[in-house]
């Protein structure tokens, strides 16, 4: 007899999805505003902005583990699933440099991490099936909306990084559609959201097994 779910998903991402709404939002003002480039970097891939939403699912990692624990709906192992983690990166990370070196070139490099992190995410599932369905929600509430932005930053050469090119890309990426396909709506809804829940897993595989040996801890002193 399957388990019937002890708590709704979409409840329980509501809040972390307007959050990373909001500062999606909050960082395109800022770049269109020319604020502070250590905190709103508009170059392709804004790398070290201090204000994003990739570093979001590392914290509501965190609340979604508790919350589905509270619920009664936690992994069997904290262990397994911090170790389907380990491998999850490792496929991630490994696999899309073994496929990089095989298919050398802008679009080889780019399938790789497009292909081989939404794998890496996948492999969470089987060890923490309630967590990685509620971080596969969260990531297409967090992503799609970027999707959709990106299209008419695109669209109209807004000068932020959810339109910016890469350094020395291919010639048919200066056209609409080429670009938006190969360097939005792709990464945005696989490597995205691959990465949004593996980093999830991560602090949520953590905090699992925190909380379960915290419990452990405290009867041994009773």
């Amino acid at each position: 007899m399957s388990k019937t779910p002890s708590i709704s998903i979409s409840r329980l991402i509501f809040i972390p999805a307007v959050i990373t709404l909001a500062v999606t939002l909050l960082r395109l003002v800022g770049e269109l505003q020319h604020w502070p480039r250590a905190l709103f970097n508009p170059d392709a891939g804004g790398p070290g902005a201090l204000i994003g939403i990739s570093w979001l699912p590392l914290v509501f990692g965190i609340y979604f583990a508790l919350k589905l624990t509270e619920a009664g709906d936690g992994p069997a192992s904290p262990l397994r699933a911090l170790l389907h983690v380990v491998i999850g990166v490792v496929v991630g990370i490994g696999g899309g440099v073994v496929w990089a070196k095989l298919s050398p070139g802008f679009y080889g490099q780019l399938l790789s991490v497009c292909v081989m992190f939404p794998i890496a995410a996948a492999i969470q599932y089987p060890a923490w099936p309630a967590l990685c369905k509620t971080l596969l929600a969260y990531a297409l509430a967090a992503r799609i909306p970027v999707a959709i932005l990106m299209f008419f930053a695109m669209r109209g050469n807004w000068g932020t990084h959810y339109d910016a090119l890469p350094p020395n890309p291919p010639v048919e990426l200066n056209q609409f559609w080429p670009k938006y396909l190969w360097l939005a709506l792709l990464p945005q809804l696989t490597v995205w959201i691959g990465m949004t829940v593996l980093s999830g897993s991560l602090t949520g595989s953590i905090t699992a097994l925190v909380k379960r040996r915290k419990p452990a801890a405290q009867v041994a002193h009773t």
